[in-house]
């Protein structure tokens, strides 16, 4: 177990007790920690596939291929573990608001016993309890007023208990405290280390890529093209379209829809297909209402790729950094399916964010492009 780790579990036995808001960014935070720790794992079987490399003829290549995707799963880790970062300093400052609040508390509590206290011996020193109790009018009057010394005596040890659980409370915020900045502290230095190894790879990459022949480039080039293409996949998906209402009025005539990236634009057309970038954490939408027929985790990437049906067609949303929606789920137009995944141009070897979008109409009907649907 890393020592991040341990430090996250002390984080989770020391917030047994939030509840809410507080218990939902923990959640928010183990999350991440999951994700990162997936990423970590891939990334460390890509360095085991590329030092496994031969030195061939085609060794170029495949080391440049493989490094574009360790590229873009390093820039995804480094993602993830700046989003974790703002969500332990949010954590951090609720923690510290709680323990400011804490503090006065005590303090205020600790004011209201030393009061009861000097008012105590004041009584006691000017009319001592004897005097009190004498001065009774009767034997009812006595009783009344014995139990009222008894009840101040009560609320004084009363307030002591509150100042020694309140007490016990600072200690242990002051000790969630410490973790949490701990926590923050080591993943700040995760981010500095992560970010060093994502650069040393794009040097790595672009040095290897000016070392290729323009035709060795073209055929790298080919071999992403081909990776991207999904005709198989399609092909048994179209099985699962019979019968679906869901967009059933898309048609080769539907055009002048929504790019499915939020503040994205078209990088370039490829037949079916297109290549849309966006910015970070841009939401991807359906162009139209549908049905979900498959989500799935790329072999490849290891990153998302979501299917929808729309009547007999098919579009396809490839590079998902997440997704938020399930097979068999119907979806409307323009409504969120997931978020966009980082990926590398592998003609520069600069990482962007990037879907591969495609559309596939019914098996023996005419193909459609890419470009006629969308919005000029």
């Amino acid at each position: 177990m890393t020592r991040f780790a341990l430090i996250l579990g002390l984080l989770l036995c020391l917030t047994v007790p939030a509840a809410g808001q507080k218990g939902d960014l923990q959640r928010q935070i183990a999350e991440k920690q999951r994700a990162i720790d997936a990423l970590e794992k891939q990334i460390a079987r890509g360095e085991q596939e590329l030092t496994s490399i031969k030195k061939g003829k085609n060794s170029e290549q495949q080391s440049v291929q493989r490094l574009s995707r360790q590229i873009a799963s390093r820039r995804q880790l480094l993602d993830e573990t700046e989003s974790q970062l703002s969500l332990l300093a949010e954590q951090l400052a609720a923690s510290d608001s709680t323990a400011g609040a804490l503090n006065v508390r005590l303090e205020r509590y600790r004011a209201q016993y030393a009061a009861m206290v000097r008012e105590a011996y004041r009584n006691y020193k000017q009319n001592s309890y004897l005097t009190y109790i004498f001065a009774s009018k009767d034997f009812a009057d006595v009783a009344r007023r014995i139990a009222n010394i008894r009840g101040v005596a009560k609320l004084r040890e009363a307030k002591l208990r509150e100042i020694a659980e309140t007490a016990q409370e600072v200690g242990r915020q002051q000790e969630l405290l410490a973790a949490q900045q701990q926590a923050l502290d080591s993943t700040r230095r995760k981010i500095d280390a992560q970010r060093a190894r994502y650069e040393r790879d794009q040097r790595n990459a672009k040095a290897r890529l000016q070392r290729m022949s323009a035709r060795e480039k073209a055929v790298l080039r080919e071999k992403e093209r081909q990776e991207e293409q999904l005709d198989t996949a399609i092909a048994e998906l179209q099985k699962l379209t019979k019968g679906n209402k869901a967009g059933a009025s898309f048609s080769t005539r539907t055009s002048n829809l929504n790019l499915p990236v939020e503040g994205g634009r078209v990088k370039r057309y490829r037949d079916n297909m297109a290549e849309i970038t966006g910015p970070k954490g841009a939401r991807i939408t359906a162009i139209y209402e549908g049905k979900v027929v498959d989500v799935k985790r790329n072999r490849i990437t290891n990153r998302f790729d979501v299917y929808i049906a729309h009547g007999q067609y098919i579009t396809s949303y490839a590079n998902l950094n997440s997704v938020s929606v399930a097979k068999g789920q119907t979806v409307a137009k323009n409504s969120a399916i997931g978020v966009i995944g980082p990926a590398v141009d592998i003609q520069t070897m600069k990482t962007e964010y990037r879907l591969v979008f495609g559309i596939y109409p019914p098996a023996g009907a005419k193909k459609m492009r890419a470009s006629d649907c969308f919005r000029k």
